[in-house]
């Protein structure tokens, strides 16, 4: 397994990240054993970062990684969860002081840890981001003070939230960000602000190589918010690989973990076959020739994405892809 520095951290974290909101049942039903089997062979194959958060399956996620790290070294492994975001479908946001010193508590308290590598706000383009930067970042600081946490990162989609909370807050304020669904085979928009990101001192966590289902042989969920276009010129770039042969998750992995400007990437099963299978694609070379037959097959619908949050945060180019889409057709 590879490492990579985390921005100005000083943490050293493998290339492959393990994300574990399917041992919340996020997805579907997993047994208390398989979460407890995939987190263990996570840590046997390398993986040393872990990414959680109470939202996911409602704390079960927590609880069910916090038994999973019983007896394991405290040193070996590298832990992140979240603040603020405690569930999604019921619009739960609070990044309150009081809200973030509580979480914090309860989740050190679930997970069965004294502290936190990496603790981070969730979700923020459903945060007041005067807040952010006015009561909760300032708290947070507070906690990484008394130790108990070591860093502090900000997670979003949309890609605009990152700058607007860097751009007003002290260098090392923020140390690390968490983006998903933008650097993977068929969008790859996140590159563009890697620069960025780099000159900060700020490292990156990439999230959603498979675009949270899109590319894979299952398939986007019913759930997923791309539009038909985007799942149609996904599933051509599946069953080319399929027709190759090739499970199209091998290569979405490989293609996120050769970039260097990409600390780690994270992958999500409760699975222990699964993880063991993604660790042993970012062990080997990726096929070239298949990587630039599938990105062709991709170009039509290149970094046409979907956007959520509050209005004033959602990225004004992804409202428009979709009036470019259409025009191309």
């Amino acid at each position: 397994m590879e490492y990579r520095k985390l921005g100005n951290t000083g943490l050293d974290v493998s290339v492959l990240g393990f994300g574990a909101s399917s041992l919340g049942s996020v997805f579907r039903e997993v047994s208390v054993e398989d979460c407890i089997a995939t987190v263990h062979a996570a840590l046997a194959g390398g993986i040393n970062f872990i990414d959680v958060s109470p939202s996911y399956g409602q704390t079960l996620a927590e609880l069910r990684l916090g038994r999973a790290l019983e007896g394991v070294p405290r040193e070996s492994y590298l832990l992140a969860t979240k603040i603020g975001s405690y569930s999604e479908a019921r619009g739960d946001y609070d990044f309150s002081k009081a809200s973030t010193e509580r979480s914090v508590e309860h989740s050190l308290m679930r997970l069965g840890v004294d502290y936190l590598d990496l603790i981070q706000c969730h979700d923020i383009e459903f945060a007041d981001h005067d807040q952010i930067v006015e009561e909760t970042l300032p708290t947070l600081l507070s906690l990484k003070e008394q130790g108990l946490v070591r860093h502090v990162g900000i997670t979003g989609l949309p890609l605009g939230i990152f700058r607007s909370i860097l751009d007003r807050v002290p260098a090392g304020t923020v140390e690390t960000i968490l983006s998903f669904c933008h650097y993977e085979l068929n969008d790859t928009s996140l590159g563009e602000l890697l620069p960025y990101f780099k000159e900060k001192g700020v490292g990156v966590i990439n999230a959603s190589p498979t675009g949270m289902g899109l590319l894979t042989r299952r398939g986007a969920p019913s759930w997923h918010p791309s539009s038909p276009e985007i799942q149609a010129g996904c599933r051509k770039a599946v069953d080319h690989c399929n027709a190759k042969g090739v499970d199209i998750v091998k290569l979405a992995v490989q293609f996120c973990c050769v970039n260097p400007d990409i600390a780690t990437t994270l992958v999500g099963t409760a699975n222990p076959a699964n993880i063991r299978d993604n660790i042993a694609y970012v062990e080997e070379p990726i096929d070239e020739q298949l990587l630039a037959e599938v990105m062709e097959i991709l170009e039509p619908i290149r970094n046409f994405t979907f956007t959520r949050g509050l209005p004033q945060h959602r990225d004004p180019a992804e409202v428009l892809r979709p009036l470019a889409l259409a025009a191309r057709a």
